[in-house]
């Protein structure tokens, strides 16, 4: 509010990021109650409407209400940019925007893909042992990634004497609660988070990436770890719904397994079959990086935003192309 109570400077075209919904809505009706003439993007991160859905987090009235106001911010905005086709296709049928509004542009990792890794170092100084195989989950600890069966996954793995140590990377709203669960268990680890070289050491040092979802969380985000996971050539563990966002990721790279979310034994059974066959990983890390050349970089993205400005502003850009054809700044 303090955003659209201020002046602002000349601008071609507004961009609002959503999350935040609200903030984005508010600058939204400032923007048009300006002007209608002006091109308004929104760039959606997350679906709240969805999110709160799956999530079980939000009903009745409140979810009416952010579903409304998402609704409106969408319809209302020029241009509305998602990061997954299947974002488009519930922007489009579930909230009603029209399909020739919806471009579809990749996020990118800030992780890039590392030459020549010192593994075992950085496994020595997490506190890996050479025998064991690490099985990462890195970000958030929040309701939608529904840990708690990552924490019964280690309990399990301990008491069967398996060499494997489940390590939870970050933070969130529910690392205290999974901690208090997690009592006595040797075979979990949690790690505070890392600065973003230590951060990709880690993730190069791991035998096995893991994405783990709650039960019912489908289609309300794509996990914006996959786009650092999938640069460093380690295979990726999913254990997620049939049919989700994260599940036709991993299949579409070919980058690693998907289990059942929720069910720790699937957890260690995947794990295990990951671990046996070390030319199958070896190819679904390849095949990750491959995909992420491909789709995740930030040259793509950019070039997609850039293409999306054209369309929005054809006159100022028509006036530039002339320019530099004419030697003129």
């Amino acid at each position: 509010m303090r955003a659209a109570a201020q002046r602002w400077a000349e601008h071609d075209v507004l961009v609002l990021v959503s999350p935040a919904l609200f903030s984005s809505a508010i600058a939204l009706a400032r923007a048009r109650f300006q002007s209608r003439r002006t091109p308004v993007v929104t760039w959606v991160q997350d679906l709240y409407s969805l999110g709160l859905r799956e999530t079980g987090t939000g009903s009745g009235i409140a979810l009416r209400l952010v579903a409304a106001v998402e609704r409106w911010l969408l319809r209302h905005s020029s241009t509305v940019v998602v990061i997954h086709d299947r974002f488009k296709r519930t922007v489009v049928e579930e909230l009603g925007v029209p399909a020739s509004r919806v471009v579809v542009m990749r996020n990118w990792s800030h992780v890039e893909p590392r030459a020549a890794a010192d593994r075992m170092g950085a496994r020595e100084a997490l506190g890996w042992l050479p025998h064991e195989t690490i099985v990462l989950h890195a970000g958030n600890m929040g309701v939608k990634q529904g840990l708690g069966n990552v924490v019964e996954a280690a309990r399990t793995a301990g008491r069967r004497g398996l060499s494997i140590r489940f390590v939870l990377l970050g933070d969130g709203n529910q690392r205290e609660q999974l901690q208090k669960q997690a009592v006595g268990i040797a075979t979990l680890q949690f790690l505070a988070p890392l600065p973003d070289e230590e951060f990709a050491a880690a993730l190069n040092a791991a035998d096995v990436l893991l994405v783990n979802e709650a039960p019912g969380v489908s289609g309300m985000a794509v996990p914006s770890k996959l786009t650092s996971y999938f640069a460093t050539g380690v295979p990726v563990l999913a254990a997620t719904d049939p049919g989700s966002v994260t599940r036709s990721e991993i299949l579409s790279a070919d980058a690693g397994l998907v289990v059942a979310a929720g069910d720790p034994s699937e957890l260690i059974d995947g794990v295990l079959s990951l671990t046996e066959d070390d030319s199958m990983r070896e190819r679904q890390g390849r095949a990750a990086q491959a995909y992420r050349a491909e789709h995740l970089t930030a040259r793509a993205a950019l070039d997609r935003f850039q293409s999306i400005l054209h369309e929005l502003l054809p006159d100022q850009f028509r006036a530039t192309s002339s320019d530099d054809k004419t030697g003129t700044n």
